[in-house]
């Protein structure tokens, strides 16, 4: 059975993030000229109903058009251009068959991501093995261009220009929770541990022991984007489908949530203590016996072995200061 995977897709109809943006500011620059759609569609030889296609999103803007809606509301902007050839663009990830993914162009554009997970580890922390063994779970078409799209991402929290922060919460349930195997689940657990070095996360633990009633409202992610002007975007997976909404209540609320839940969750330093205790106790790496006995527990500490099997980030890691 073939199960649609949850992100894999977004709301039918929904132009690219970047051109939604692009039409939001064009909209604002009329809107300051004190100009109504009618009159400024008649003084740019459209008609009212073509020039809100292109405020929304729905039609692509073009590099002359928006050369004379710069004179024509008399709001010069060298950088616009720029950000017309940029919307025209095909999405990066669209040349690895991801297609419509609004949140991923949103996350490209972001300063800063709050992902709260109660189910699995967030993308942006997974391992390779970890996601393959979730999306060949899910029967994805194509897992190993869906691992090089989180590839690419996880990226900008190392290497990134400018670099991405991320804020993580995750339910302790999904430390104990065995996706691929325990040695997959040994090396993203470490995973865990490696990226909690790295300056750009900041990553809590939710214990499942006096839990807040929010978690039952499932998991999502707030993207804060770069430029001040630009809303916010909340992001969450449903079986119906992805929900990507920007309405500044709905984002109000998410903030507070998260914040709550932050606060109800472990600091930095005990979070990794209780991962490293998932770790030690659900996923020691196996003893081998030469006559193929299972090997007596020992109470000695398993440091070597656990070393051994640290997962090291392709990109490497940077200590916190």
């Amino acid at each position: 059975m073939s199960i649609v995977m949850w992100g894999s897709t977004s709301e039918p109809g929904r132009p690219p993030f970047l051109r939604s943006r692009l039409g939001v500011k064009l909209r604002r620059m009329r809107e300051a000229a004190n100009l109504t759609l009618d009159e400024a569609a008649s003084r740019l030889d459209k008609t009212r109903s073509a020039l809100h296609r292109i405020e929304t999103g729905e039609t692509k803007q073009n590099i002359h058009l928006v050369r004379s809606m710069m004179d024509v509301y008399d709001c010069p902007d060298a950088t616009l251009i720029d950000e017309v050839r940029k919307a025209l663009k095909r999405p990066w990830h669209h040349a690895y068959g991801a297609q419509n993914r609004y949140h991923v162009d949103a996350e490209t554009e972001a300063a800063v991501v709050c992902d709260f997970s109660t189910l699995v580890v967030p993308e942006l922390l997974q391992t390779e093995e970890y996601t393959l063994a979730l999306l060949k779970d899910w029967d994805h078409p194509a897992p190993f261009d869906e691992v090089i799209v989180r590839r690419i991402r996880q990226q900008r929290l190392t290497a990134g220009k400018p670099s991405l922060r991320l804020i993580a919460v995750i339910d302790e349930m999904v430390l104990r929770r065995i996706v691929g195997g325990s040695e997959t689940m040994r090396d993203q657990l470490q995973r865990l541990i490696d990226a909690a070095a790295i300056r750009t996360v900041a990553l809590h633990v939710l214990p499942t022991a006096g839990q807040s009633p929010c978690t039952a409202m499932g998991p999502f992610t707030l993207m804060m984007l770069s430029d001040s002007a630009d809303p916010d975007l909340l992001h969450i997976d449903q079986l119906a489908g992805p929900l990507d909404l920007e309405d500044s209540q709905k984002l109000a609320d998410a903030h507070d949530v998260f914040k709550h839940l932050r606060s109800q969750a472990l600091g930095e330093a005990a979070s990794i203590q209780l991962i490293e205790r998932v770790l030690t106790e659900n996923h020691r790496p196996s003893a081998v016996s030469t006559d193929a006995e299972p090997a007596p527990s020992s109470s000695h500490g398993d440091s070597a072995d656990t070393a051994s099997l640290r997962y090291s980030p392709a990109t490497g890691t940077s200590e916190k200061p």
